[in-house]
Order: C-alpha cells, then sequence, then structure tokens
C-alpha cells in the first residue's frame, strides 16, 4: 500500500505447534522430500536462512513456501506466532496479506471481462456515473512564488479523458492511494461509499500520463463487479474463486478459531532494537467485526501460505486448477504482461507486478508472492513486519530465499 509497501510491491513476495503433526500428515502426498538425494544445500536451508534472523529479533517469525505448478515442495514454520507468548508459528498460520489482494480482485473482475459483461477499454463512468465530470488537478508552475498563509486550492483542469477500466488496473488513472474520507483504516466505508468519495476528489495527473500506486484504482473495479453483476463483491470473489478453489482461510474477517492462529505483526524499535508488537494500521478492530469492518478489495484479505499457493498454482497453469477454468488465457496475458508502459520505471500488469522472469505481488507487512514462469517455481513468503526490517540481512533475506526456493525446484523429484 501506498505508504507502506511501495518499497515491496515489486519484491515479490509458512512455524511449529502442535498442529504441525497433522497438517504434515494430511500433506503427505503434496509435500516432496529429498532423503537421499545428493544436494549441496543443508537439510532446510531456509530455516537455516530464518533462524539467526529470529534470534536477532530481526523478525519474529514466518511461514515459507515453495511449490511447482502441480505439487508443493516446501512449506515449513518458523519462529513464533506471538513473540510475547512464545506461541510457535504453526504452517496453516493467518495473515493480514495486504497488497496481495490485488492480484486476486483484479482475477475475479477479468472474469467479466472474459464473460463480456465489461471491457477493459470503457470509461469508467460507463458503469459508474459518478465519476463523469471528475476533474484533474493542473500542473504547479515551478516558477511560481511560493503562497503564503493558507495553502490554495489548486488549479482543476478537464481530463483529455474520462478514466479508463485499463487505467484504474495499471494504477495509470490519476486516482491517488486513498480518499480524504479515509484518514485512518482503510476498512471503515462500505465499497459504495469508498469509491463515491474517490470520485468526488480530482485526478492527481492526466489519466494515462502516469504510474502511481493507487487503492483507489482497484477499489473502483470491484465496485463495478457490484453494479454489473448485482451481487456483493464479497460474494462475488467467495463464490467464483475462493470456494472453487478451497480457500477456506482466504476471508476479510478471520473468525475466533482463525484469529487464534493469527501471525502477530512487529515493529522494530529503533531505540532498543527489540520487535514490538503493534495493530495492523489500516485495519479496524475487532478484526473479526462484520458490522463496523467492510471488505477493502485492494489490500483487506487475510490468507495462508497454502490458500495463496493455490491461488498461483491456477495462475501458474494458465488460469485453470483441477480441470476447472477460472480465467481465459487471453486475460490472464493481459495481467501478466505490461500494461503501464513501464512508466515511473514500474512494470506492472493488471494487478501484478512484472518481473524480469515473472510476476508477482508483495504486501505492506514484507509478506512476498512469485511466480517464476521460467522455472514454473511459486514462492510463498508469510510475515508480519511493520516499517523497515532494520538490519542487512533482513533487507537481503527474501532475495536470499528464492534462491534457495530456486534450488529446491531445480532438485529431481523422487
Amino acid at each position: 500500500m501506498r505508504d507502506q509497501d511501495s518499497d515491496t510491491i515489486h519484491r515479490f513476495g509458512l512455524s511449529a505447534t502442535k498442529r504441525m503433526l497433522v497438517f504434515t500428515l494430511l500433506s503427505l502426498p503434496l509435500i516432496a522430500h529429498s532423503q537421499g538425494q545428493p544436494s549441496a544445500q543443508p537439510p532446510d536451508a531456509i530455516r537455516a536462512t530464518l533462524q539467526p534472523l529470529i534470534d536477532n529479533q530481526t523478525i519474529a517469525g514466518a511461514v515459507t513456501l515453495v511449490a511447482t505448478r502441480d505439487r508443493i515442495l516446501y512449506l515449513q514454520p518458523a519462529g513464533y506466532r506471538d513473540l510475547e507468548q512464545k506461541a510457535a508459528m504453526p504452517p496453516d498460520a493467518i495473515f493480514w496479506i495486504a497488497s496481495t489482494s490485488k492480484p486476486m480482485t483484479v482475477t475475479a473482475f477479468m472474469m467479466l471481462v472474459d464473460e463480456g459483461k465489461v471491457s477493459v477499454d470503457d470509461p469508467v463512468e460507463k458503469y459508474l456515473p459518478e465519476f463523469h465530470g471528475q476533474m484533474v488537478k493542473a500542473p504547479k508552475d515551478a516558477n511560481a512564488p511560493a503562497p503564503s498563509g493558507s495553502p490554495e486550492p489548486p488549479q482543476l483542469v478537464a481530463p483529455s479523458h474520462p478514466i479508463l477500466i485499463r487505467e484504474i488496473l495499471s494504477h495509470t488513472s490519476g486516482l491517488p492511494f486513498k480518499s480524504s474520507a479515509q484518514p485512518g483504516a482503510l476498512d471503515t466505508l462500505p465499497l459504495k461509499d469508498q469509491v463515491l468519495s474517490f470520485a468526488a476528489e480530482p485526478l492527481m495527473f492526466q489519466p494515462g500520463t502516469s504510474y502511481s500506486y493507487s487503492n483507489e484504482g482497484i477499489d473502483t473495479a470491484a465496485r463495478i463487479i457490484e453494479v454489473v453483476t448485482g451481487m456483493s463483491y464479497k460474494m462475488f470473489i467467495q463464490q467464483r474463486l475462493f470456494w472453487p478453489l478451497g480457500m477456506k482461510d482466504t476471508t476479510f474477517w478471520p473468525n475466533s478459531e482463525q484469529l487464534t492462529r493469527l501471525a502477530e505483526t512487529y515493529k522494530l524499535d529503533p531505540k532498543t532494537k527489540d520487535l514490538v508488537k503493534v495493530p495492523i494500521s489500516q485495519l479496524t478492530y475487532p478484526l473479526d467485526d462484520r458490522r463496523h469492518r467492510f471488505p477493502m478489495p485492494a489490500g483487506g484479505l487475510f490468507s495462508t501460505a497454502a490458500d495463496v499457493s493455490t491461488f498461483c498454482r491456477m495462475i501458474l497453469n494458465g488460469g485453470t486448477l483441477k480441470g476447472i477454468r477460472y480465467i481465459s488465457p487471453a486475460s490472464l496475458r493481459a495481467m501478466t504482461t505490461v500494461q503501464n508502459g513501464g512508466m515511473d520505471k514500474q512494470n506492472y500488469g493488471f494487478g501484478w507486478g512484472i518481473t524480469k522472469n515473472g510476476f508477482g505481488h508483495g504486501g505492506a507487512n514484507k509478506n512476498a508472492m512469485d511466480i517464476d514462469t521460467t522455472t514454473g517455481r511459486i514462492f510463498i513468503f508469510m510475515v508480519q513486519q511493520d516499517a523497515p526490517w532494520g538490519t542487512p540481512a533482513g533487507d537481503t533475506m527474501v532475495p536470499t530465499l528464492e534462491g534457495i526456493a530456486e534450488n529446491l525446484v531445480a532438485q529431481p523429484a523422487n
């Protein structure tokens, strides 16, 4: 999310308890073991990388998953779900995945494109008339004298064209990250009211001329889902994506049982160099409150490493999984190829950040989801860390783990 995860959006980017034995036994058909196979790596190179970072309180705990298009190669927790309680991280820990929600929301939206109900070249105002007549902030004159006293209101000009759906999906619409109606937490307004506030404020730049990471754009796409289908966004994405895929732990409202598996969020205290538990700043508590908390399509989902990997396996398999097609090859191609012209030195498709070897997305609390299409590797790193890592080893942690993941994929299967 802009203030906290713009530095991780292109860094695409699971912990031991009493659940470990049951989970492992249930997962035996999926988890590949390398017993008897020669390897230059330690028996668990991922844990060997993470344990020192847990010991020095760079992180409290994490869950790491490595998979291919047809199986999970590695799924292991490390460290603590709750550091103060010394509660070990379970492999099925629940994490706030923040902006990793974006590819899921856009996948749901592209289902409507496949059905011919919307076009990415349509203006947003075709479905949401409140956007008609939205103005644009005029560029500031660099030679103008600095204002004295109260700042003057921005000068507004007409847009060169109404914002298009393709622009809200690729962060090129000019919509800001969030509106003035969302000064704190981003889950306090129903989706309809959120979007009304977006349309009431001017664009930051002429549509299609620049790139600026925007929750508003993805949330607006979710509202279009509601208008086109007559169904709430939360129900549409559940019925069309999460339930068919078997993503039973993916939700905007973790229930009482899921909250017992929630990984707490930590932040480094710059003075003591210790990790301090903090709330999720972009969300409202209690997290299971369905009356006062509303879905945030651009970044409100909670999930597990296994659930996220199931979504990724569907994407890596060309939009299908277990014989069910979710999105067409054309929609998948549009999502996972550069759609923003590489503006602002960012390569972004529709809902996905584009890398040299594939695509992925990160989240505000530094979780990572990355798909390498050249090797067929899925890498999921689930962690809840607010603000910078604070150590050089923390800064290089995810790239190091991705390198180990590549080696796991390269090893011959049993």
